[in-house]
């Protein structure tokens, strides 16, 4: 189950009162709000965002710890595996904050979601179905609060940029950065996908953050990551 990885659960009546409420805003707002995301229900290069999500955790989770890019303390390994040519993945921490400096080629949309979630039969072995999964995934991505800052201006209702994935598959590589056993899994995950159009040539900068509280209830524990990237944009 990821909390970066765990993104974990919290106040859940909450969240869900948001999201009814967001989800009465037509998806269109989104675009407005926000020109340098792809909207939620379009198709970059192809893909659905479902599926955008499932390409990122297949990158992610099949980098082994000691060079993953959710580990990494520099952005010395912020181009290791890159998948596409079209789309530029970036990681969070797992857990606290970080600060990384990284070089993309101009061109590149950047896939950094600003939340994610995902549950394996590989982490727990009693998630047999894909319906146990999905309630996991779901369960695991309830956030306090999400932020994302794109040169300074902070993106608006990023809730409605929530999705989850089919169900998928997937390898651990020995020494991955969950702890689980090596080998193929099935999984799912749920995401607010904060997928942005290519940034113009030059120096930009990102900040995301999450922060999830304890609830006793179902309980959760606390998380929190922040990360800033220095990026350059280089043609």
């Amino acid at each position: 189950m990821y909390e970066l990885s765990k993104f974990t659960i919290s106040a859940v009546a909450n969240s869900a009162l948001v999201l009814l409420i967001t989800s009465m805003i037509p998806t269109s707002l989104a675009d407005n709000l926000n020109p340098q995301l792809y909207s939620i229900d379009s198709k970059p290069f192809g893909l659905t965002m479902s599926d955008w999500s499932v390409k990122w955790f297949q990158w992610l989770l099949s980098i082994p710890q000691e060079n993953n890019p959710a580990s990494d303390k520099t952005g010395q390994y912020c181009a290791l595996g890159q998948p596409t040519k079209d789309v530029w993945f970036l990681a969070q921490t797992t857990s606290g904050p970080g600060e990384r400096t990284c070089t993309i080629p101009a061109g590149r949309a950047i896939l950094l979601p600003v939340a994610i979630n995902e549950c394996s039969t590989a982490e727990d072995p009693a998630l047999t179905t894909e319906s146990a999964l999905r309630a996991c995934a779901v369960a695991g991505n309830e956030v306090n609060s999400i932020v994302a800052i794109v040169d300074g201006v902070k993106l608006r209702n990023l809730e409605q940029y929530r999705v989850q994935s089919p169900l998928f598959t997937f390898t651990y590589p020995d020494n991955n950065i969950f702890g689980a056993p090596s080998g193929p899994t099935q999984a799912v995950s749920d995401a607010y996908m904060t997928f942005l159009k290519p940034l113009s040539p030059g120096n930009h900068t990102l900040q995301f953050s999450q922060v999830t509280l304890d609830n006793p209830t179902t309980g959760t524990k606390s998380f929190a990551y922040s990360i800033v990237y220095h990026l350059t944009v280089k043609p």
